[in-house]
């Protein structure tokens, strides 16, 4: 599949694991100098591939395309033009984690997975109204050393080195939030130190398929 397709599957992929639901969410891909983004306020299910938008990263917010980009395309754009490291943007209004976003809670580190996402926390970001640059600027301090946020009163926003990571990401840190959620109405967590984090940082660089004879 093309870029286009994978991004039409992707956000099925966020209905089908219920991070989604209706018209929310939007996933964005870098490609080269500019951006696809999904288009504003259509069924997942209903986009097709001529439908992303396209937008220059270095643009004011011009597109070209059949249909106009999502509402959210600023906060996009500029993690794509401040991270390097980000290839992919997936935005939802995930239950578990916009419960936590809604009491403005950031989630400590309650479990080792928190490591996938480059620190010990995933904060939560000021309130700002959606599509402005005010949230833009709240989104990407929150995400600072991170690939992940809250965003408060509204969802979460996670950034990957690919769609499929960004998709990884985004139900690994509503699984977190479940967690989280839940080990609060029984006392709350026992937190896993830095070191400990840290040293699961350190296994992630060489976990995954491992082929014989290849040097760990």
């Amino acid at each position: 599949m093309g870029h286009r397709e994978d991004i039409c599957a992707a956000m099925v992929a966020l209905v089908e694991t219920g991070l989604n639901r209706g018209a929310s969410g939007n996933v964005s891909l870098r490609d080269g100098a500019t951006m696809l983004i999904t288009p504003s306020g259509v069924p997942p299910r209903q986009i097709r591939p001529e439908d992303i938008a396209v937008m220059p990263l270095a643009g004011k917010g011009e597109w070209d395309g059949p249909l106009a980009p999502s509402v959210e395309w600023r906060f996009h754009r500029d993690i794509l033009n401040h991270r390097p490291d980000i290839q992919a943007v997936v935005h939802t209004h995930a239950p578990w984690s916009t419960a936590l976003a809604v009491a403005r809670k950031p989630i400590p580190a309650v479990h080792y997975m928190i490591a996938a996402f480059g620190g010990t926390e995933i904060r939560c970001s000021d309130y700002a109204t959606y599509g402005t640059p005010a949230l833009s600027e709240a989104v990407l301090a929150a995400m600072e050393g991170s690939r992940a946020c809250l965003m408060a009163n509204h969802g979460m926003v996670v950034g990957g080195n690919s769609i499929s990571n960004a998709l990884w990401l985004a139900n690994e840190l509503e699984a977190l939030a479940h967690q989280y959620f839940h080990s609060l109405l029984i006392g709350g967590p026992h937190l896993l130190t830095d070191d400990q984090i840290a040293e699961t940082a350190r296994g992630f660089a060489s976990y995954g398929v491992r082929v014989k004879g290849a040097k760990p």
